[in-house]
Formats: structure tokens, C-alpha cells, sequence
């Protein structure tokens, strides 16, 4: 018996923070104070407006998806 096959199509954003390893070189602190207020503030709340969801936060990135229904 044949297995069905359900498929889905979603678009896939993946992000990452250009120059991440020297702004932590340079402000630790800072650069992740700011990593999270940028993801609270501008970066989740626009994923969420577009009905995406956050599939992996990464420690300087993400991966979202954007499915089509």
C-alpha cells in the first residue's frame, strides 16, 4: 500500500547578523542587549504581523517560516 504524501509550501527567511563575532569582541553586553531588544521589538513582532513563527532562534540569527495557505 502506497504511504500518501502530504506536502506544504512555505516561504523560509533565514537571518544572521553581519559582523556579530566583533561586536561581541568589542560589547558583549551590549551586543546582546541589543541582539534582543532588535528581536522583541522589530524582528519578531514583523515575523508575527506576516503570520510566520520563529522555527529556530540561533545565537546571532533565526530561521522563520512563512507558510501559504
Amino acid at each position: 500500500m502506497a504511504k500518501e504524501v502530504h506536502r506544504r509550501l512555505a516561504a523560509i527567511l533565514a537571518a544572521d547578523v553581519v559582523g556579530y563575532s566583533r561586536l561581541m569582541g568589542e560589547d558583549e553586553a551590549g551586543t546582546l542587549a541589543a541582539l534582543r531588544a532588535h528581536r522583541e521589538e522589530l524582528i519578531e513582532p514583523k515575523i508575527t504581523e506576516h503570520e510566520g513563527r520563529v522555527v529556530k532562534p540561533m545565537g546571532d540569527g533565526l530561521l522563520a517560516e512563512f507558510p501559504s495557505d
